[in-house]
């Protein structure tokens, strides 16, 4: 997904006006690349696997977290929805009128998933 977004930035970096607002821009479409995928996989079916070859691979190493934020995340309690605005919020620090001009979303409804997401973190604290 991330070299997807990269190559979606590379090639329409000539239609950016404005270098300054080259991370705004950039995190938009990030944005857009992420709920495409999330699309995606609700419409396919999961496939049944079978466990005994799951459990015989060894799991890989979780990566090193830099922020306690991302593991809050990673629950399945928060929508990916408030997920996109609590990182660009909290752990990118933006202020809620950029969150909600990268997610292409009214100021209130960037509002209401900020407050959803924060609900649900701190159920899942409880």
């Amino acid at each position: 997904m991330l070299q997807d977004t990269l190559i979606i930035v590379a090639k329409k970096l000539k239609w950016l006006e404005e270098p300054r607002v080259f991370r705004a821009w950039s995190f938009r479409i990030a944005s857009r690349v992420a709920f495409d995928v999330l699309k995606k996989r609700r419409r396919r079916p999961i496939h049944e696997t079978d466990d005994a070859i799951l459990d015989a691979i060894p799991a890989p190493a979780p990566p090193p977290s830099d922020h306690a934020l991302t593991e809050l995340l990673n629950g399945e309690r928060v929508s990916p929805a408030s997920r996109a605005v609590l990182v660009l919020h909290f752990q990118e620090e933006m202020p809620l009128a950029d969150v909600a001009a990268i997610l292409d979303l009214p100021l209130g409804t960037v509002k209401s998933r900020l407050a959803y997401g924060l609900k649900a973190l701190r159920e899942q604290l409880r």
